[in-house]
């Protein structure tokens, strides 16, 4: 065997997870399918050298057969029937993990992505957790003494587990002296462990596939679920995968994606928030055209965010597949009754223009909002589990459609810049410090949040953008005075200084160098995670 754990202390319960069985599994996934994901990935580096030189990207030529010909998506279980709701957030710590299985949602999507930051003790908890949901047996007790259990007052929502991005190392698994790929680890290690007790419940293995930009990419997912299925004694077919449709590219490979998957689809995402990222990094140099306005005025509604989702719709239904809708960034707070009433309104609104537009389901990130989501769709499903046979017949998108940033309403403004930087250090000190989603100034920011804030600024400098409140242009020195300037302000709201010194300096380093170096860095989590116990 191949595979080397390089754990830099103890987590308890290792020696479940990691056991000579699941680790040999892994590296048949490695040496199957390693080769062709790093194929990929420069296939990816390619296709946005293009994409930055044209400064257009379209629908592939190749694949037009497969948009114009009729097939659907297998036949969905019924534990994915209903998606109504769904609540996300990290598969650890376990308290997390048991609130969003006590939330009443239909599904919970257990990240191990965006939401997680993969420090070593991460890693392995959460497939602890996993393991403790599907057999039910999860629970915990803090050291207040608080104990957490799963309800059995409520029927505990499907597990849906979003792996890793293809992109993503895990430096604690090494294959012959390299990282492992961090989507086969976990993916890997959950199957392993989880996959006949789901299968004989009828509730999995199901899976949420992140940061895909290709179909090809898609066809490996496909090739991993199959030989995972076989190898394990699996029906085929029963590992059903929903693609979130993140990137620029993905959007124009909507077809393609779900049929390359269409023996394991369940449906497609919209993901918002890294789509805007994805879109920001395609185009970062492409001109003035593609700058985008300050983050918080970029809402659902603009043109071309309203042609991504109506397009996502009409494909999903067009091929059988579920529509979920992206995820309201404004978050309740207990303490504050008048932002929560205002976040309540805004989470409102964006739920039922997604249930109105034919989404068969959305996100909510607080179980507080669990109920609102579901009564927002509920009032447009009445008595059906979702809205399969909306077909949406009545849009009709193109290439252009999905590309006219000029048209988005809003202005950059220096006020804008400052809160991208502050909210890009203070999102990576806390992701250092091992979590992946935090709330700040009541909203909930993950790793595409802050893949946005740092990525606007970085455009900003290099197009020359002038700041609609002070008249300035946004240069390397304007940033780095505006970026001590947040870093001051954030010595002062934190009270403890030495997670100021621990986290928040070394995050401040990652974001001056991101945003001020002449290259641009594909994923704020790369040189962060080398930080990364």
């Amino acid at each position: 065997m191949s595979i080397t754990i390089h754990a830099p202390y103890e987590v308890p319960g290792t020696e479940e997870i990691l056991t000579d069985e699941a680790l040999t599994f892994l590296d048949e996934l490695h040496t199957r399918f390693a080769g062709t994901r790093n194929e990929l990935l420069e296939d990816r580096r390619a296709a946005q050298a293009q994409a930055a030189r044209t400064g257009t990207v379209d629908f592939p030529a190749e694949t037009a057969q497969v948009r114009d010909s009729d097939w659907t998506v297998a036949e969905h279980p019924a534990a994915l029937q209903d998606r109504r709701v769904e609540i996300t957030g990290p598969a650890a710590p376990a308290k997390m993990a048991i609130n969003a299985l006590n939330s009443g949602a239909k599904v919970w999507l257990a990240c191990l992505e965006d939401a997680l930051a993969p420090n070593w003790f991460n890693v392995i908890d959460a497939q602890r957790n996993l393991a403790g949901a599907a057999s039910g047996t999860l629970e915990f007790t803090s050291a207040e003494g608080k104990q957490y259990r799963l309800r059995d007052d409520v029927e505990a929502p499907t597990v849906v587990v979003r792996p890793r991005g293809w992109h993503l190392p895990e430096k604690h698994l090494q294959v012959n002296g390299t990282p492992a790929v961090a989507s086969l680890v976990d993916f890997g290690l959950h199957f392993f462990h989880n996959a006949k007790t789901l299968t004989a419940q009828g509730r999995g293995p199901f899976y949420y596939l992140a940061k895909l930009e290709h179909y090809k990419e898609a066809r490996l997912w496909d090739e991993v679920f199959s030989f995972a299925e076989e190898k394990l004694g699996i029906p085929h077919g029963t590992v059903r995968a929903t693609v979130l449709i993140e990137t620029l590219p993905a959007a124009f490979h909507m077809e393609e994606i779900l049929y390359e998957l269409r023996d394991h689809a369940s449906g497609l995402n919209a993901g918002r928030w890294d789509y805007l990222f994805s879109l920001i990094k395609y185009f970062r140099a492409s001109g003035e055209k593609f700058v985008l306005p300050d983050r918080a005025q970029v809402s659902m509604t603009q043109p071309f965010m309203r042609a991504y989702t109506e397009l996502l719709v009409k494909t999903c239904h067009k091929r059988g597949a579920f529509a979920m809708g992206g995820m309201a960034a404004f978050i309740p707070n207990r303490r504050e009754p008048e932002v929560t009433a205002k976040a309540i309104e805004k989470v409102r609104d964006d739920k039922s223009r997604e249930a109105a537009d034919g989404f068969d389901g959305s996100w909510v990130a607080h179980p507080d909002l669990v109920e609102l989501c579901s009564a927002e769709f509920s009032a447009v499903l009445k008595d059906q589990p979702n809205q399969l046979g909306r077909q949406r017949e009545d849009v009709t998108v193109s290439a252009a459609d999905l590309l006219d940033v000029a048209a988005a309403e809003g202005d950059v403004t220096e006020a804008g810049v400052r809160m991208n930087l502050y909210v890009a250090v203070y999102y990576t000190a806390i992701w250092l410090s091992g979590n992946g989603a935090v709330a700040i100034h009541n909203l909930m920011e993950d790793a595409a949040t802050a893949e946005i804030s740092r990525s606007q600024v970085w455009q900003q400098i290099h197009n020359g953008t002038v700041t609609a409140d002070t008249g300035v242009t946004v240069t390397n020195d304007l940033v780095s005075t505006l970026l001590d300037d947040e870093v001051e302000r954030l010595r002062g709201e934190i009270a403890d200084d030495e997670m100021f010194t621990k986290f928040f300096e070394p995050a401040a380093g990652i974001v001056r160098a991101l945003v001020l170096d002449e290259e641009y860095i594909d994923f704020l989590t790369l040189p962060a995670y080398e930080l990364l116990p």
